[in-house]
């Protein structure tokens, strides 16, 4: 039943990572599997409209996209002529979200996948026998959540992931864990290990070329009974302590790296120093460790001191905010790693990561202990430092305060001061901040809950009428400041801006793109332009040596 006619559609948000569940279902199909004829496209790609799909497959990745993932739901549908039983729909998204996907009647009888495909394929893809269904009669070949990755399908396309040249696999699924905020229970399941990983990474060798990096994506790896297996493994690959590769097409070798990209658990490294010994034997980079409330201090920061015994200095670290913390609790873990990039003299980038229920389909979810105009600000700022938060402390002193009451004065700034903290600080001739400033100090604790209750309670541009909701003279005063300044305005503050710091310009910071983290949520507001950054050339420099 070979040569059907199978399209894989990735929606069109920006991501890092190409789409593993995809490329194992193209192995399915393609020339070791049924010998389909396989296309891959991401958005929508209207040529697709002159073939007859036999099936289409759709993948979805952050639940936030819902709208973006709604869009190639649709266009799936009108490819297939409204042939709903030749669509499927799976990954993170769907899987979290399943009710609400499943009670959308446009989408009635469209198939919706629910968690990894781990059996074999006439099962978990639900395929009918009686319909006789193209392949309902595969129940016992291997599940395709066990095969072999198929990178040809990303020549298809001319999107670019940020990470691609590497081999992605696991050598754990699940995670001991339960945290509320994440949705791995509900996906995976309890940990348990995985297949060989020299044998996948031997066959992605044999049919694709060997691969520059290691990017492993278990969600807690130091929680497998198999950890010192696993990374001996690793080791008896090559990926050891300054590896390097040179394949046919390159001129010089180049270094090569291991990723453990969801990061590893800070409460199990610090019970002994074994784990991050046995890390430093692997060319790791960077050592990730989540940090998600403040009361992990004491694990997360004998992890990192382990961590700088055994020479791993170079780290990344994600923090959870607007979850049950508040931006004091986020400030003092931030503080935290530039006061141990100090002491240690290591490098800690750390990535904040707001919080958003893993099964609502956009990001206006609000901590009980933050507002929603000081999510904005925040957001504000990580776009400002490109999403990372430098251990310079010149620059997170400039970036985010050096107290926690001066970062949330900085989060209480409005916004269009915040976008152009340079100008307004250094070149504004009006001292329009030097004015706010000193109307804000006649605001206390109560004023300053009741303005940014008023502020998060509208759009920008409905916030000129806020005065005329309220009767208290001291907020009334400082509302003016935070309606938002005339596009041509701003268009000539950048302008003047831009040629005083032309000097000042060159890179915001140094670390590479495939060390950044998959998502930041910096670019939800395409409404909002491009802040340009509020650092000086010296803390630049600063910041690239930290």
């Amino acid at each position: 039943m070979a040569n059907k006619n199978i399209l894989l559609i990735e929606p069109a948000y920006k991501n890092k990572y190409p789409p593993l569940g995809l490329m194992k279902i193209a192995q399915y199909h393609g020339p070791h599997g049924t010998r389909d004829n396989v296309r891959f496209i991401k958005g929508e790609d209207r040529s697709v409209f002159g073939t007859a799909w036999d099936r289409i497959y759709v993948t979805t990745l952050f639940s936030f996209e819902y709208a973006k993932i709604s869009e190639s739901i649709d266009f799936a549908l009108k490819v297939a002529n409204r042939h709903a039983d030749k669509v499927f729909v799976g990954g993170i998204a769907a899987s979290l979200m399943h009710e609400k996907f499943l009670q959308e009647p446009r989408w009635r009888g469209i198939r919706f996948i629910k968690g990894l495909l781990s059996t074999p394929p006439a099962t978990s893809l639900r395929l009918d026998d009686f319909s006789e269904e193209l392949y309902s009669e595969d129940c016992l070949s291997t599940p395709i959540e066990d095969l072999v990755p198929d990178y040809n399908i990303l020549d298809q396309i001319d999107y670019k992931y940020p990470v691609r040249d590497g081999y992605f696999a696991y050598t754990s699924r699940g995670c001991i864990r339960k945290c509320n905020f994440c949705g791995v229970p509900k996906l995976e399941g309890a940990q348990r290990d995985t297949d060989s990983l020299t044998s996948l990474v031997k066959a992605i060798d044999e049919r694709y070329g060997p691969k520059k990096d290691l990017i492993l994506m278990d969600n807690n790896v130091v929680a497998s009974a198999r950890f010192k297996d696993i990374i001996a493994e690793i080791r008896d690959l090559g990926f050891v302590p300054g590896a390097t590769i040179r394949r046919s097409h390159e001129r010089i070798a180049v270094r090569r790296r291991v990723d453990f990209n969801q990061g590893v658990d800070a409460r199990i490294l610090c019970k002994d120093p074994m784990y991050l010994r046995e890390l430093a034997t692997i060319c790791l980079k960077p050592l990730r460790i989540a940090f998600d409330h403040l009361g992990l201090k004491k694990v997360y920061e004998q992890a990192i001191r382990f961590a700088h015994e055994h020479g791993l200095v170079e780290l990344s670290n994600y923090m959870l905010y607007n979850f049950k913390d508040s931006p004091t609790d986020l400030f003092e873990r931030m503080r935290l790693n530039v006061q141990l990039n100090e002491e240690l003299k290591i490098r800690i980038w750390s990535f904040p990561m707001r919080y958003q229920p893993t099964d609502r389909p956009d990001r206006g979810f609000v901590g009980a202990k933050w507002t929603r105009y000081q999510l904005r600000s925040m957001q504000i700022v990580l776009q400002a430092t490109h999403g990372v938060v430098s251990g310079a402390p010149d620059f997170f002193k400039r970036a985010f305060g050096d107290t926690a009451a001066d970062f949330e004065r900085i989060l209480m700034l409005p916004h269009d001061f915040t976008f152009n903290r340079e100008w307004y600080e250094r070149f504004d001739e009006k001292q329009e901040l030097h004015e706010y400033n000193e109307v804000a100090k006649a605001l206390d604790e109560s004023d300053r809950a009741e303005l940014l209750t008023l502020l998060s309670s509208v759009e920008p541009r409905e916030i000129a009428l806020l005065p005329n909701t309220t009767e208290n003279k001291r907020v009334k005063d400082v509302l003016r400041f935070y309606v938002p300044k005339p596009k041509p305005e701003l268009f000539e503050i950048w302008r003047k801006q831009r040629e005083r710091l032309d000097a000042e310009k060159a890179g915001l910071d140094t670390l590479a793109e495939d060390e950044r983290v998959e998502d930041a949520g910096l670019d939800d507001d395409d409404s909002a332009p491009t802040p340009t950054p509020f650092v000086t050339a010296t803390q630049n420099k600063q910041r690239a040596m930290a």
